[in-house]
């Protein structure tokens, strides 16, 4: 099974969904593929600048180490900085998930920004839910 665009949009259709429902900060929800190819890109009306790029670089980080952002950001200082001088744009805080099929393959992953790391998180779980 890949990544469809169609299932990428209910990813982040999900994520936002959860978000409104608990009048969370308008947020920016990025899903790739296994490649790291975007396959898409949600902003809510009234987010800040640049969440877009954030939730792009915590999948992005997703995808280069196959851990969630949140196992990153207790890694090493200088473990992040070699990986970042080899990947390029990554951020290593919560709200990045690795995208399961059902059979538990690695399909891609997604970023979440707008809120709290560890609320960004959440959304990125709802989003990921089947």
């Amino acid at each position: 099974m890949s990544l469809t665009l169609e299932r990428a949009l209910q990813i982040c259709h999900r994520g936002i969904a959860h978000a409104r429902e608990r009048n969370m900060k308008p947020v920016a929800i990025a899903v790739l593929d296994i490649r790291a190819a975007v396959r898409s890109v949600l902003v809510e009306d009234g987010c800040s600048i640049r969440r877009a790029e954030i939730a792009i670089a915590k999948a992005n980080a997703v995808l280069a180490t196959g851990e969630s952002t949140r196992s990153l950001s207790t890694k090493p200082p200088h473990f992040l900085a070699g990986i970042a001088h080899v990947v390029g744009g990554m951020v290593p805080t919560a709200g990045g998930l690795i995208i399961l099929d059902d059979q538990g393959n690695m399909l891609g992953a997604i970023g979440v920004s707008g809120e709290a790391s560890d609320i960004d998180e959440q959304i990125a779980m709802a989003g990921t839910r089947i």
